[in-house]
């Protein structure tokens, strides 16, 4: 772990005055972009094309069912968009710090450009049913990417090591690659998965990485800090346009990006094993998923939810769209507190 903040007014608060004042920044512009986006996303009809099968490769009969009302509405997608060019502009002009922002600002260039492909497949590629690219070959490209983090962590900066709350640092060797790759790719797959409901992954991921902002200023991290608070400003813009009903969608674009990003910032703050506690809605929504497809395969096709990921299920289960995305909400604030509180409780 970096070594803690130095309690001094003369720089602590300048600094959190900085912090904050570039957080209601990414806010603003957010805000002012999101019109542009709007304006080409509604005239050229970026409309995501809603999902058909479920996990299993059959026709997803509760999904549709439940959300045959949006798939009347035409929805844009690819609002990921706005999140990234709002964070790189504030990031490149007030932020960029080679050792804390430059990683995760790379991070969400590259994950966002492979979501970017996957949409622009889901939105113009009419003759494939399920839209987007393929589960095997968007799992492969997500290995590939990670894997040329991960050796970029491992051999340029030296990291082979975990912090263990309440223990200390373990050196882990080259076993640190196969790690950076797994926590990378599952943090951005379970986002994706996350992202289903209007307002549900904006929310959750504000509160994450308003933990993350918290646990880097108080580890020293102060640049690594601003861009998450950076990130909370531009998450706190877009779902206030995609709360129910929402405007459009983040698209893979947004979610890849913002989930590979925050598997990132995990590993440079050393707290990969709070990861799953500060994001404990999206591990939740991916073990739903991995419970529902081996019931099926294993149990002839018996289902242990009504509908995967576990959201739909309770959807499923006659809770409004709003109630399930606010429980979320609730669940989501909570262990991200509970999370900062394992961090800092845990140093040393």
């Amino acid at each position: 772990m970096a070594n803690p903040v130095i309690i001094n007014e003369s720089v602590v608060l300048p600094q959190l005055t900085r912090i904050l004042i570039l957080g209601v920044l990414s806010f603003v512009l957010a805000m002012v972009i999101t019109p542009i986006f709007t304006h080409f996303a509604y005239k050229y009809r970026w409309w995501r094309r809603q999902r058909q099968l479920d996990v299993t490769g059959k026709k997803a009969v509760v999904f549709q069912k439940l959300h045959q009302e949006k798939h009347k509405r035409n929805i844009p997608t690819m609002a990921g968009l706005i999140v990234i060019v709002t964070v790189a502009i504030i990031t490149l002009i007030f932020n960029l710090n080679r050792s804390e922002t430059w990683l995760p600002l790379a991070t969400m260039i590259l994950f966002g450009g492979l979501g970017l492909i996957d949409d622009l497949s889901n939105v113009f590629k009419k003759t494939d049913k399920t839209g987007g690219l393929r589960a095997k070959t968007q799992l492969l490209l997500l290995v590939l990417l990670s894997l040329l983090c991960a050796l970029w962590f491992y051999y340029k900066l030296g990291w082979n090591i975990i912090h263990i709350p309440a223990w200390g640092d373990l050196t882990i060797g080259w076993l640190y690659i196969p790690l950076f790759v797994l926590v990378v790719v599952s943090s951005a797959k379970s986002v994706s998965i996350t992202d289903g409901l209007d307002g549900l992954a904006g929310g959750t991921l504000s509160f994450a990485f308003g933990s993350y902002a918290v646990i880097a200023y108080l580890s020293g991290l102060s640049s690594l800090a601003t861009f998450c608070v950076t990130l909370v400003g531009v998450m706190f813009a877009y779902t206030w346009f995609n709360i129910y009903p929402a405007r459009f969608f983040m698209g893979q674009v947004g979610s890849t990006a913002l989930g590979a990003t925050l598997g990132v910032i995990a590993m440079l703050t050393n707290t990969v094993l709070i990861l799953p506690v500060i994001g404990f809605v999206f591990v939740a929504e991916t073990l739903s998923v991995i419970i529902q497809l081996i019931s099926k395969r294993l149990r002839k096709g018996k289902k242990v939810f009504l509908s995967a990921p576990i959201h739909h299920h309770f959807e499923a289960k006659g809770w409004p769209e709003t109630k399930v995305t606010m429980r979320f909400w609730v669940i989501g604030w909570v262990m991200s507190l509970l999370g900062v509180v394992i961090a800092l409780l845990g140093k040393g």
